[in-house]
């Protein structure tokens, strides 16, 4: 499988600096500090490609080097030992890597890696976010906490169908002519792969008790803009953990559940005032309706919003 893992094509460094490998890698792949033997001259060699939201990167540093990282905090970092050996020292747990062996960090875990002279890895950095849509686009529950991978070794050779995976996703990335839609479709399945061969903290809920859609959330708000919608009611409407439901809205709307209810609120509002026909006496009347209760804070929103105070729009349109 090593041969196959990001070929001489993908080659930015070669038998260079190990500190100038390091500093590449902070900007790309992940930040991290290097440890390495006070005597001798090691020469490090590094391929990267970029892979949709991917980082693809094969090393060695040619010496025998100590990584360390408080933690990665918004990506998960995959290794796959190619040679030599590894040391991973995690919360209290120690885990000794041979090659074909796969880790997977998790973004809050620190890093602790001690790597052999001849040790060479790949690595694919994966951002929180490709976990987050997968378990969202399966309709499984997201933990309060976050997706958390179980600390284990895993031979590559027990992971169904993985070591094609990795080697299919190497190849089209050196390929002049891939396409970003292919590169979004492998990272999709490169992302359900791992939720399903790995051990994780995601609920798999059943389909009798799957989430509601993010249309059937937003059915719900435009039904009550009047009331006080509070997170708790979104959460039981769509079925859903509070966390998912950030994601959702996030995804979905690009703002968070608060956000969105107040932009509707605010245009809803402006709809209103706008229109000659509707019933509206005044502008504090209205903006109490849709629970506003200091008007100087919604006067400033409204004229963010809409470049304009609400006292104008009304007038101008009585």
């Amino acid at each position: 499988m090593s041969n196959v893992l990001l070929s001489a094509r993908s080659s930015v460094f070669e038998r260079a600096d190990p500190y100038a490998v390091s500093e590449y890698v902070n900007q790309h792949v992940g930040a991290h500090c290097i440890r390495l033997p006070t005597s001798g001259f090691p020469e490090a060699s590094l391929n990267h490609r970029k892979f949709a939201s991917l980082d693809l990167c094969r090393i060695s540093y040619g010496g025998s080097v100590r990584v360390t990282s408080p933690a990665l905090e918004t990506i998960y970092h995959l290794q796959v030992l190619l040679k030599g050996h590894c040391r991973s020292q995690c919360r209290g747990q120690e885990h000794f890597f041979v090659p074909g062996e796969l880790l997977l960090i998790n973004p809050d875990d620190p890093v602790d890696l001690t790597y052999s002279a001849d040790c060479e890895k790949f690595i694919v950095k994966l951002p929180v976010s490709l976990f987050e849509n997968t378990c969202l686009e399966n309709r499984w529950m997201l933990p309060q906490s976050g997706i958390r991978f179980t600390a284990a070794r895993h031979d590559m050779g027990e992971l169904e169908g993985f070591s094609n995976l990795l080697m299919l996703i190497c190849e089209e990335a050196e390929a002049a002519s891939s396409m970003p839609q292919v590169q979004e479709h492998y990272v999709r399945i490169i992302a359900s792969k791992l939720l399903g061969l790995l051990g994780n903290n995601v609920q798999r809920v059943q389909p009798q008790s799957q989430g509601g859609s993010f249309e059937q959330v937003v059915d719900y708000i435009e039904q009550h803009l009047t009331q006080d919608i509070g997170i708790e009611q979104l959460v039981t409407v769509a079925r859903v953990s509070e966390r998912s439901l950030y994601v959702l809205f996030e995804r979905h709307a690009g703002i968070s559940p608060k956000d969105y209810i107040r932009q509707r609120k605010l245009e809803r509002i402006h709809a209103q005032l706008l229109d000659p026909a509707c019933k509206v006496r005044s502008v504090t009347e209205v903006a109490l309706d849709h629970g506003f209760l200091h008007l100087g804070r919604f006067a400033e929103a409204y004229r963010r919003r809409f470049g304009e105070l609400p006292s104008d729009t009304y007038r101008r349109n009585r």
